[in-house]
């Protein structure tokens, strides 16, 4: 019986082993040579050399870029996350309606969170914005004059945070399952008591749904703290730097100037920056995330 259960494991252990294989080979080897490489000069062409902390050195006192692409990336992730978890969980409510074919609005409405973070896509919302676009077209229509939405310094970061937004097919799903599970009792209890919908919303729904809120909060700042694929496609950073996101400053040091080693210390620095906001909203959430069982 023993001999069996430990065939049983062994089996079981064959059957993971390519998932097991390539977590060791394209995970964590990379993760624990990125440090390595964080403390030494590395070019990708001659062997690293070891420099010990000048990296992170001249990250803080040698390198005004690095300070403007935090700033402007924190204010991505400020305004895009509130932004984009509100939009869900509006988009979520109406498609909890029970109507006749919802299931097909559900799918429509999901399709953009698996074609957004392409470059096809990309590439669509730079036409889309450009001077000359279709969204200056519309309001031209209305009587609008056009804005510059890709090249002023004060609108190209805003644009941006629009496709990124675009993007809120997964939390809608996750905010839409969990309003599934809210009890209809509940409703019909507040509407004995008299309470509008509006005050249900806050009062019910909200309060039920703050722990897919705190799960929905960490995985999209965790996302727009490493977007990329926007700001390299559509403004490259520009216009006067306003849209030069922090991903998009390490790949440059990467694969523009091919100081490897220095970007692996700013790859490193936004590990310890994410890691900093997920614990503060963690250690937060006591105040805020309500659960079934009385936590929080």
């Amino acid at each position: 019986m023993i001999k069996r259960k430990k065939n049983f494991q062994y089996v079981g252990l064959l059957y993971i082993s390519p998932w097991i294989i390539g977590l060791l080979l394209f995970q964590f080897y990379p993760f624990l040579s990125s440090l390595y490489y964080s403390f030494t000069n590395f070019n990708m062409v001659s062997a690293p050399k070891w420099i010990g902390f000048d990296n992170y050195s001249k990250i803080f006192t040698g390198d005004p870029e690095f300070y403007q692409s935090l700033k402007v990336t924190g204010l991505y992730v400020v305004l895009a996350v509130p932004v984009k978890l509100a939009f869900a969980l509006f988009i979520a409510m109406l498609l909890s309606a029970k109507l006749k074919g919802i299931n097909f609005f559900r799918t429509v409405y999901y399709l953009p969170s698996i074609l957004g973070g392409s470059v096809a896509i990309s590439v669509l919302w730079r036409f889309l914005f450009m001077k000359e676009g279709v969204v200056n077209h519309m309001l031209g229509g209305l009587g609008l004059g056009p804005v510059d939405w890709l090249g002023s310094p004060d609108v190209a970061l805003y644009t941006l945070g629009l496709l990124t937004v675009w993007q809120f097919g997964s939390s809608m799903v996750l905010f839409l399952a969990g309003i599934q599970q809210i009890p209809s009792e509940l409703y019909e209890a507040g509407s004995i008591d008299g309470a509008s919908k509006t005050r249900m919303f806050f009062k019910i729904t909200v309060p039920l749904l703050t722990p897919i809120v705190l799960f929905n909060l960490v995985m999209q700042m965790v996302n727009a703290f490493q977007e990329f694929t926007g700001a390299f496609v559509i403004t490259g950073g520009g216009p006067l730097k306003s849209t030069y996101l922090y991903a998009l400053k390490l790949y440059e040091e990467a694969f523009t100037f091919f100081n490897m080693g220095y970007a692996s210390a700013l790859s490193w620095v936004l590990f310890v920056i994410i890691m900093g906001v997920t614990a503060i909203i963690f250690k937060t959430s006591g105040n805020w995330v309500h659960y079934e069982d009385g936590r929080g």
